[in-house]
C-alpha cells in the first residue's frame, strides 16, 4: 500500500512541477505577448492575457502539444468593465525567437513552424480573446510583410484535439480558417462577424475543413459591408452544427466537398448534422438560398451525400423569394424534419423548399401556406413524409424582438416528428441563448418544432463536442459558388508551402486548464489517504 502511495505522490508532484502560468498585461510579470516563451510551453501551462486600454499589436504561433489531462491553454482575462483583451493584426510584431511559415495567413496561427520544431499540435485551448484586423502590414521573420487577402483572425494549419471558445473574431479576410490536417475541433461560444473582403465571394466568416468538427453556441453576425462570402463555409467530415445563431451572408451555410482524400475516406464524411440553430435571412442579403449542400468543384463523385437538418428556426425577411436548400446534384438527400420556416412576405408562395436537383424528404415542419417545392420549374424529388403543418403565425414569444421561444398557444408545441434514425444519438437537449450562451432544453415526446423548446433549468455545463474523428490529410478548402476559392498550399520548414489560402481564422474562449485535472488528482489523493488511514 505504501508503494502505491509513493507512486501517487511522485505523479502529483510531477504534474505540479510541469504546470506554469504566464501572465501578460498591466501590472503583470510580462508586459507583452511576445515575452511569453511560446516555443517551450509544456502540458498544463496556461497563458493569461489581461485586457488593457490599448490593443496588443502582436502575432504568434502555437506549435506545441498538451495532453488530454493537461492541455495547454491561452486565456484572455477581462477588465473590470468586462472587456476582452483585444489583439490586432495590423502593424503587429512577432517574438524574435519564433520562426513559422504562412505568417501572412493569420494573427494567431496553430501548426507549421521551425521554432518551435514542427509537430502536430494537440490539446490546445484558445479562449476569451478578441482578435481583429488581419489586414495591412506586420513585422515577421522576414521583416516588413503584408497579410494576404484571405488572412484570418485564427488560422489553423494543422492540429488535433483543439478548442476555440469564447472569442470574438472580426474584421479579417476570414474570421476562422481551418486547413484539412486538423482533426477533432470544437468551436463554441464565439462571436464571428464583420469578416470578408468587399466585392469578393472567396472569404467568409468561417471557412473550415477538418476531420471531426463541432460548432455550438456561436453567434455568427453579418459579414462586412459589401462582402459577398458565406457565413459558415465547411468542407469537413463529421460536421455537427448545432445551437448557433447565424445571421446573413451570401448563404448562412455552405456545406460542400473536401479536397482531401483522407477526409473523404472517413465514414463520417457521408453524414452532416445541422440542428437547433437559428438561421436569419435579412432582406437583400446575397443569395436567396439559406443552405447549400453537396459540393462546388464539379466533380460530383467527391460530394457529400446526406444532410440531416432538424429542429432549426429559419426566419427570412426577404420580400422577393427564399429557398431553404440547394442540393448540388441528384446524389444528395436532405432529411428535413421538425423545422419552422417563416418567411416575412405575406404570401407563403415566396418560399421554395429546394432547387432543381437532389432529393428532399420533409416531415413535421411548419410553413406558411402556399409554399412550393421549387422555383426552378423542373421536376424535383420532394417527398412529404408526413406531419407538415401550415399556418399564418408560428406563435413566437416576440418575433420583432427576435425572441423565438414558443408562446403557450403556439402550434409548434408538441407537433414535431422523430428525426431519422441516423440522428438518434444526437438528442436536441440544449438551445441557444442570446448571445453566445446556452440553456438546457426539456426533451418531450412529441417534441416542439424549431430550435426552442422549454428550458429545463439553469446551465451548469455544456454538451460534449460530438463524435471525434482521426487526423485529416493535406488539402485546401475552396469557396464561392461553382468555382474553387483558391490557394496554393503553403507550408514547410523555411519556405512557404502546405496550408490553405482561401479562408481565415478564428478564436477560442474558456477552456480546460490545469486546475481541473490537478483538482481531481488532489481529491483522489485525499480519498486514498482516508483509505490508508482506515487500514
Amino acid at each position: 500500500m505504501h508503494r502505491f502511495r509513493w507512486v501517487f505522490l511522485v505523479l502529483l508532484q510531477s504534474l505540479v512541477a510541469q504546470a506554469t502560468e504566464y501572465r501578460v498585461g498591466p501590472g503583470q510579470p510580462l508586459a507583452s505577448i511576445g515575452a511569453v516563451p511560446w516555443e517551450s510551453l509544456k502540458p498544463g501551462d496556461t497563458v493569461f492575457i489581461h485586457a488593457r486600454p490599448t490593443p496588443y499589436a502582436e502575432k504568434w504561433v502555437l506549435g506545441v502539444r498538451g495532453t488530454a489531462s493537461a492541455p495547454i491553454t491561452v486565456r484572455g482575462v477581462r477588465d473590470a468593465a468586462g472587456n476582452l483583451p483585444v489583439i490586432v493584426g495590423e502593424n503587429a510584431t512577432t517574438r524574435s525567437q519564433l520562426n513559422f511559415w504562412s505568417e501572412q495567413r493569420g494573427i494567431l496561427k496553430i501548426g507549421g513552424s521551425n521554432t518551435p520544431a514542427d509537430t502536430m499540435p494537440a490539446y490546445l485551448v484558445v479562449e476569451d480573446l478578441h482578435l481583429r484586423r488581419a489586414r495591412g502590414a506586420f513585422t515577421g521573420r522576414s521583416g516588413a510583410s503584408t497579410y494576404t487577402t484571405n488572412a484570418a483572425a485564427i488560422f489553423i494549419e494543422k492540429g488535433e484535439h483543439l478548442t476555440i471558445r469564447g472569442c470574438v473574431l472580426e474584421d479579417s479576410g476570414n474570421g476562422l480558417f481551418v486547413a484539412n490536417e486538423t482533426s477533432d475541433l470544437l468551436v463554441e461560444r464565439n462571436h464571428i462577424l464583420g469578416n470578408g473582403n468587399n466585392g469578393s465571394i472567396l472569404e467568409h466568416n468561417a471557412y473550415t475543413e477538418a476531420l471531426g468538427i463541432t460548432y455550438q453556441f456561436n453567434r455568427f453576425g453579418p459579414l462586412c459591408t459589401g462582402c459577398l462570402g458565406n457565413n459558415l463555409k465547411d468542407r469537413s467530415a463529421g460536421t455537427v452544427i448545432r445551437y448557433n445563431w447565424i445571421e446573413g451572408g451570401n448563404r448562412q451555410l455552405d456545406l460542400v466537398e473536401s479536397d482531401s482524400v483522407t477526409v473523404r475516406a472517413a465514414a463520417s464524411y457521408s453524414r452532416t448534422f445541422v440542428y437547433g440553430n437559428v438561421l436569419l435571412e435579412p432582406e437583400n442579403a446575397g443569395n436567396r438560398q439559406i443552405v447549400h449542400f453537396g459540393g462546388d468543384n464539379g466533380t460530383t463523385s467527391t460530394y457529400r451525400s446526406q444532410l440531416y437538418f432538424f429542429h432549426n428556426t429559419v426566419v427570412s425577411s426577404r420580400t422577393d423569394r427564399t429557398t431553404l436548400l440547394r442540393l448540388s446534384s441528384n446524389a444528395q438527400t436532405a432529411h428535413v424534419t421538425s423545422n419552422v420556416v417563416l418567411v416575412a412576405a405575406a404570401g407563403g408562395n415566396t418560399l421554395s423548399l429546394t432547387d432543381e436537383l437532389g432529393t428532399l424528404r420533409h416531415g413535421g415542419n411548419w410553413y406558411k401556406p402556399g409554399y412550393v417545392s421549387t422555383f426552378a420549374g423542373v421536376p424535383v424529388s420532394v417527398v412529404d413524409t408526413g406531419g407538415n403543418l401550415t399556418g399564418t403565425t408560428p406563435g413566437f414569444v416576440d418575433l420583432a424582438g427576435q425572441d423565438f421561444h414558443l408562446a403557450q398557444g403556439s402550434p409548434l408545441r408538441g407537433t414535431a416528428v422523430a428525426a431519422p434514425s441516423e440522428a438518434a444519438a444526437l438528442p436536441v437537449d440544449w438551445q441557444y441563448v442570446k448571445h453566445v450562451s446556452a440553456e438546457a432544453r426539456t426533451v418531450t415526446t412529441p417534441g416542439h418544432i424549431g430550435a426552442y423548446g422549454d428550458s429545463s433549468g439553469p446551465v451548469t455545463e455544456t454538451p460534449d463536442a460530438g463524435p471525434g474523428t482521426p487526423d485529416a490529410g493535406p488539402g485546401t478548402p475552396d469557396s464561392g459558388p461553382g468555382t474553387p476559392d483558391a490557394g496554393v498550399p503553403d507550408s514547410g520548414p523555411g519556405t512557404d508551402g502546405p496550408g490553405k489560402s482561401d479562408d481565415d481564422g478564428g478564436c477560442g474562449a474558456t477552456g480546460g486548464g490545469f486546475a481541473g485535472p490537478l483538482g481531481l488528482l488532489t481529491l483522489a489523493a485525499f480519498a486514498l489517504r482516508r483509505k490508508w488511514a482506515r487500514a
